[in-house]
């Protein structure tokens, strides 16, 4: 893993967490217990700070940053998918990001809610919205059967981040 010192602030990295080697974890970045962060993934903690719940997935390529002195926020139990990109904004508790998607500055995204593919979201998004487009409108609320599809990948990601990773993941010679 890369982890950058930058002007005094270090990353700090909670207990069972896996941060790919590839990814860059520069700065104020304070990362949960038993993360997953995948292959690619910057989170630039160089102006402002930026927090990761426990057992979160933060997918390959995903792009983390925060405004200077402002924070970005990411709860317990979310899925930030691959290529998404979290910008001095607030991700609360179970959410999941989907693959590509944009939260821009400012915005709230609530606890279970999902935010499609490809989404931007600009504002706020209730508390177990499903939001999609550009900009994100709000078109259902998570269901249970959602709720709980979810929750066994969660579980997963914390799994890959804690057990199957570290003992796993090998670097072979290619030759």
């Amino acid at each position: 893993m890369a982890l950058y010192e930058f002007e005094g602030k270090r990353p700090v990295i909670g207990a069972g967490s896996f941060v790919n080697e590839s990814a860059d974890v520069i700065g104020g970045v304070f990362i949960g217990e038993q993360c997953f962060i995948g292959v690619g993934a910057r989170l630039r903690g160089d102006y402002g700070t930026i927090v990761i719940g426990n057992r979160t997935s933060v997918q390959e390529n995903v792009v983390i940053h925060a405004r200077d002195g402002e924070r970005t926020v990411v709860g317990n139990n979310v899925q930030l998918g691959h290529g998404s990109i979290l910008h001095n904004c607030t991700v609360k508790d179970n959410a999941v990001i989907g693959v590509g998607a944009i939260i821009s500055d400012y915005a709230v995204v609530g606890d279970w809610a999902i935010i499609g593919e490809g989404a931007v979201v600009r504002g706020d998004i209730p508390d177990g919205a499903v939001a999609v487009g550009v900009p994100a409108r709000v078109i259902g609320r998570v269901t249970d059967e959602q709720k709980r599809e979810w929750l066994y990948y969660k579980e997963k990601y914390a799994e890959l981040a804690s057990v199957r990773y570290p003992r796993g993941l090998k670097r072979i010679d290619a030759g």
